[in-house]
């Protein structure tokens, strides 16, 4: 299935592959609330987990995933490495290939990834670029599925920038599994087109829809789902002020919430900004199900290298 191939975003996946990775995903959950700790489908095998940016979930998540599967996780910060030092990430790339079985890593500039896959022979998993977050997204839809029942036909809404990686990945898997993706944000926030693009052809693929409008009350009313992410994300320090003025109507609070269908569900891939992009009440509501959500990491990477690495 994706046994020798990257995975630098949603689109690498089909709808099949995707829907067998959160089946899988969701059997590697069973399976370990049940006491099977560990399924040594990677036995023997290591994997280079590389970050430029700081991380809790995605690097805790992925170490542990590997141990579990049996394998064993490298962890580096960037400056760890000769890249911190000038070395061509296209070195680095082929001389890991020679050591490790695969390179994960999470990264500023996403080009930066697609230059790593170029150069390693062995297969190269995005952790998070400023483009987009795979793992998070199929982690997201597996906790949808786990909710709902579902993904088909349910509306999906994305309350905040747009342009956000998150938002990016999230948009293509609810398209490509038959949801009804809405985004609410700002005109000068929307998502990438290249993203909306290959979301409008999931869409007629799979029967779903993709829109965006400004108006956060009109994306909300009637949602199943309503998502959010920080305003301002790592890297973007230099235009926190005038992204923060441009969402201050984006806030999900309690009277946004109740807009949505009364069973709605509220999802952030953390970390959270308290009383900026939600409210405390929303985030610790009965509304909220971010923990499960960021407990699904887990099983949900399980699954994906499962599928990369496995025997």
């Amino acid at each position: 299935m994706l046994r020798g191939r990257d995975l630098l975003s949603v689109a690498d996946l089909s709808p099949e592959e995707l829907r067998q990775v959160v089946a899988l995903a969701q059997e590697m959950k069973r399976r370990r609330y049940a006491g099977e700790r560990v399924i040594p489908l990677l036995r023997g095998k290591t994997v280079a987990l590389i970050f430029q940016k700081p991380s809790t979930r995605t690097r805790v998540s992925m170490e542990v995933a590997v141990l579990e599967l049996g394998g064993f996780p490298l962890t580096f910060n960037w400056s760890e490495l000769q890249l911190g030092r000038g070395e061509p990430i296209k070195d680095t790339a082929r001389v890991l290939s020679r050591y490790v079985d695969a390179i994960a890593a999470r990264v500023y500039r996403h080009g930066d990834l697609e230059e790593m896959a170029k150069y390693a022979d062995v297969p190269v998993i995005n952790l998070l670029s400023d483009r987009e977050h795979p793992l998070q997204a199929i982690a997201d839809v597996m906790t949808i599925v786990e909710k709902k029942g579902r993904v088909e036909g349910l509306k999906v809404v994305f309350v905040g920038d747009g342009r956000d990686n998150v938002a990016h990945s999230l948009i293509l898997a609810v398209t490509m599994l038959g949801g009804n993706m809405v985004v609410a944000s700002p005109r000068e926030l929307r998502p990438d087109p290249a993203i909306m693009k290959l979301a409008e052809e999931y869409a007629a693929a799979s029967g779903g829809s993709i829109e965006v409008v400004e108006d956060p009350r009109e994306a909300v009313r009637g949602a199943d789902v309503v998502y959010t992410d920080v305003w301002v994300s790592m890297g973007e320090e230099e235009v926190a002020e005038r992204k923060r003025s441009l969402l201050r109507g984006y806030q999900v609070n309690a009277e946004l919430m109740r807009l949505a269908k009364r069973d709605a569900i509220f999802m952030h891939c953390l970390p959270a900004r308290r009383g900026e992009e939600v409210t405390e009440d929303v985030l610790e509501g009965p509304w909220s199900v971010v923990w499960d959500q960021a407990e699904n990491r887990l099983h949900a990477q399980k699954a994906v290298l499962a599928f990369m690495l496995g025997g």
